[in-house]
């Protein structure tokens, strides 16, 4: 058969545009697999895939008692607190760099302090640390990509939250703009600050209820599931540790899917106190800048969220930030 040549057959111009059309098909090809694969947004860099972990002890698989576990250095249980989570954030990290993160920086924020061995940490993590030293935004800037927190608790008098509360023991609730948020919310909007989703949560079932209420579709690892405040079942820890890795790996494949957890400004922060504190803790409140409401309900109020939780919990509200 006499194959046709179609070289000869076109003449020069049409061959031209023939060639300039599929230049431009490569170049948009090119351009969009940068867009979905590695692009920046929300400030991040291009191809940022780089991942804040945000740590605390109260959600950590087999944990159940404040007293017995989770007090720094003088529990009786202490030591095996900090294993479990150690392992915990290892586990998080192993599956965040197999799904195809280049920076993994844990922040190690249970009471403020630094009790996470960096000979015990994940070789490939950086660690930001130390006692009441760190930033009111825990070190979160524009070049994360993701948020994950590990070892989660539930917000104050969430039902059957093992060991659930927000910030101290004296918050009965917090709002947000009139939206009930626990400590997770308000990392979660300190890190959208920055453009920052979150993208997965480990703790119990009551924490990753509230995450899903708040992030809707974030990747959960649900270690354990109470029963009350100080009792629950959990799994076993080689489990929980899988089921984590597990999670990070899935999150990692879906970050393009993920938006951070935005509040509309103005912003004001509403803080009730669980009982009448007479001229403690409320004190503290209004020496803060915070506007005294009915119900024992403090309300502070500013352009942007991070105004707001500077003047609650950073330098400037140092007074009123319940660990000091």
């Amino acid at each position: 058969m006499h194959r046709m040549n179609l070289r000869w057959q076109l003449p020069l111009e049409g061959r031209r545009r023939i060639f300039k059309f599929l230049r431009s098909v490569l170049m948009f090809v090119t351009l969009a697999s940068m867009l979905f694969f590695g692009g920046s947004t929300y400030g991040q860099t291009p191809r940022s895939r780089k991942i804040f972990i945000e740590t605390d002890m109260e959600g950590v698989d087999g944990i159940f008692d404040f007293q017995m576990q989770c007090i720094p250095w003088k529990s009786p249980r202490w030591a095996e607190s900090v294993k479990l989570l150690t392992d915990e954030i290892n586990a998080a990290v192993e599956g965040l760099l197999q799904g195809g993160a280049t920076e993994v920086v844990v922040c190690d924020n249970h009471t403020g302090t630094g009790f996470i061995s960096l000979l015990d940490l994940h070789p490939k993590a950086k660690m930001i640390t130390g006692f009441h030293s760190k930033p009111t935004t825990l070190g979160m800037d524009s070049s994360y990509a993701g948020l994950v927190f590990i070892g989660r608790h539930a917000m104050s008098g969430a039902d059957k939250g093992i060991l659930a509360h927000t910030q101290t023991e004296q918050a009965r609730n917090v709002w947000v703009n009139d939206v009930p948020v626990g400590e997770m919310g308000l990392v979660a909007l300190t890190g959208a600050s920055f453009g920052i989703p979150t993208i997965m949560v480990s703790g119990d079932t009551a924490a990753c209820k509230e995450a899903v209420t708040l992030f809707h579709d974030v990747e959960c690892a649900e270690v354990k599931s109470g029963f009350n405040a100080t009792s629950g079942i959990m799994l076993p820890h080689q489990q929980a540790c899988a089921l984590i890795r597990e999670k990070a790996l899935h999150a990692m494949q879906r970050l393009p899917d993920f938006k951070p957890y935005k509040v509309k400004e103005p912003v004001e922060l509403k803080i009730q106190l669980a009982h009448d504190l007479e001229s403690t803790y409320e004190l503290k409140l209004l020496a803060a800048g915070a506007e005294q409401l009915p119900d024992w309900i403090y309300l502070f109020r500013g352009k942007t969220y991070l105004e707001v939780h500077e003047k609650w919990l950073g330098p400037a509200g140092t007074a009123a930030n319940p660990n000091f």
